[in-house]
């Protein structure tokens, strides 16, 4: 008996990975040289394919395992792509999905053989296909998503100054913030223990080290604040 899937064109499913690091002066993108045609040598996303058995999420953390060592951070998945056109010889949909670390840790964990490389977000390079896209989206869903939620912490050390966290959120939502307030309202959430500890390369008198209660900061992450400016992306 013929099956009604029998007459449906088999197409591939890939994910495709925004990774997002700031290196305590830039948030910068990784991406890597496309070692395969078409687009061979060209500049990429970090991707692969989903097997039969396994579902977007482990895809996801499975790619990024393969091609830089990463493990155990934060992603999600964010706009599945389906241009029929988007790849010139064979149907591929793929789920973008953007991931935070914080590069000095995970620096040395990076596949050389890949060619990774970090380039600032406002400094990147023509990515193929609709990968361009793809970063402008993750960018936007970045901005929206640290509105409400201190998911920014994820791309910090485990211990960082108030205005180190101040410069990634400037960095973040590309503007300046007064001194001040920020201070007042990072302050107000709760989620920082401060210790003893000062980080004096800044200036003589220093500036306090921070961590996050990381029991808070769990609990409170889906009721944080409209920290920079009222986000209008859905």
């Amino acid at each position: 008996m013929r099956s009604i899937y029998s007459d449906q064109t088999p197409l591939l499913f890939a994910i495709d990975c925004i990774i997002f690091g700031f290196d305590g002066d830039q948030l910068k993108l990784l991406a890597i040289r496309r070692g395969f045609e078409p687009y061979k040598g060209e500049w990429s996303l970090l991707g692969g394919f989903v097997n039969k058995n396994e579902s977007i999420e482990d895809a996801a953390a499975r790619v990024l395992k393969d091609l830089t060592g990463l493990e155990g951070i934060y992603m999600e998945q964010m706009h599945v792509f389906s241009d029929p056109k988007r790849e010139a010889k064979t149907r591929i949909v793929t789920a973008a999905v953007f991931a935070l670390i914080d590069i000095n840790k995970y620096e040395k964990q990076i596949h050389k053989e890949y060619h990774p490389e970090w380039f600032s977000i406002n400094e990147l390079p023509n990515l193929i296909v609709d990968h361009d896209e793809m970063v402008n989206m993750a960018k936007e869903r970045l901005r929206y998503k640290a509105a409400l939620h201190p998911l920014l912490f994820e791309l910090l050390p485990s211990k960082f100054t108030i205005p180190q966290l101040q410069h990634l959120y400037e960095e973040v939502y590309n503007t300046t913030l007064d001194k001040g307030n920020f201070n007042k309202k990072i302050l107000s959430t709760g989620l920082l223990v401060k210790l003893k500890e000062k980080d004096k390369l800044g200036s003589k008198k220093g500036a306090f080290y921070y961590k996050v209660d990381v029991k808070k900061y769990n609990a409170g992450f889906k009721s944080f604040l409209n920290f920079v400016h009222k986000p209008t992306l859905k």
